[in-house]
């Protein structure tokens, strides 16, 4: 099975193996994973995220500890849709903030003659005080990445 997902993954989190993990359980040994990495316009209005090439070196560091055998390959999107649309996918992974751009991808395949993706919806993996791990969150210094409040 070929799968996808994208985002940004400053700061790789809970919540981000929950989808990294999933995308691999669900591509199998012999099928492949995509991750797009954002870049460019996705990433312009998020403040201080890490270089490009650190952050794929983190997500190849996280896939080789887990000791992963499917084939992957990390590339940059620079908009929300990546390759999704025209290249040849059969499963997404998403969380609820992803869901609906998943959708949309869908709509936009149905119009090219294309089989939907599979959407896999991951929920969202929540920190100590009930609220949604997040990168953002990590920066400000709410939270750390296992979603453990930080306290001054």
């Amino acid at each position: 099975m070929k799968v996808c997902l994208g985002g940004t993954f400053d700061t790789i989190h809970k919540g981000h193996k929950k989808l990294i993990d999933k995308a691999f359980k669900t591509a199998g040994t012999k099928g492949s994973v995509f991750i797009g990495l954002s870049t460019g316009q996705l990433i312009d209005k998020k403040q201080n995220v890490k270089p490009w090439g650190l952050r794929k070196k983190e997500l190849n560091q996280y896939i080789f500890d887990k000791g992963y055998k499917t084939d992957f390959v990390i590339k940059p999107i620079n908009d929300r849709f990546g390759p999704t649309i025209k290249k040849d996918f059969d499963a997404i992974i998403v969380s609820p903030e992803t869901t609906k751009t998943a959708e949309e991808i869908n709509n936009k395949r149905k119009k090219l003659s294309k089989k939907p993706l599979t959407i896999v919806k991951i929920p969202y993996v929540l920190a100590d005080d009930n609220i949604p791990i997040s990168s953002t969150r990590i920066r400000e210094k709410e939270i750390d990445s296992e979603g453990k409040t930080i306290r001054d």
